[in-house]
């Protein structure tokens, strides 16, 4: 049961953060635009959550690889989240405020894939 749990949480906050990211698309629909354009913009805002997702399809097969391509995105874009926001709203508990929100998630996917990965591992070498 713990296994299956510890299987399944790492995909689940994955889809979820993903969504989450993927909500800051609807940005691309502002009045003035035509609808081809605006729907353009969405699209392209969308490539990121485009990519998250075929990263989590590799992660889904490969955890240990998963594990730490999710790690390194959320600990990489950690500094570039925070000095953006830093020098937009110039509060430092605000923009860690919102790394928290944007990157944290990643990096416990990455860390829950791992631990996971090296749980299974271990059950197979015991076994």
């Amino acid at each position: 049961m713990k296994e299956r749990l510890l299987y399944w949480t790492p995909r689940i906050l994955g889809i979820l953060a993903i969504l989450f990211i993927s909500i800051f698309a609807l940005d691309a629909f502002e009045p003035g635009l035509t609808l081809g354009q605006q729907l353009a913009g969405f699209a392209i805002h969308l490539i990121p959550s485009f990519v998250l997702v075929a990263l989590l399809i590799v992660a889904w097969r490969w955890e240990f690889i998963g594990g730490i391509v999710f790690l390194i995105i959320g600990l990489g874009f950690t500094p570039l989240i925070y000095l953006h926001n830093y020098n937009m709203n110039h509060s430092v508990w605000i923009s860690l405020s919102i790394v928290l929100l944007i990157t944290f998630p990643f990096i416990v996917v990455g860390l829950l894939f791992l631990l996971h990965h090296r749980l299974k591992n271990k059950n197979l070498t015991l076994s």
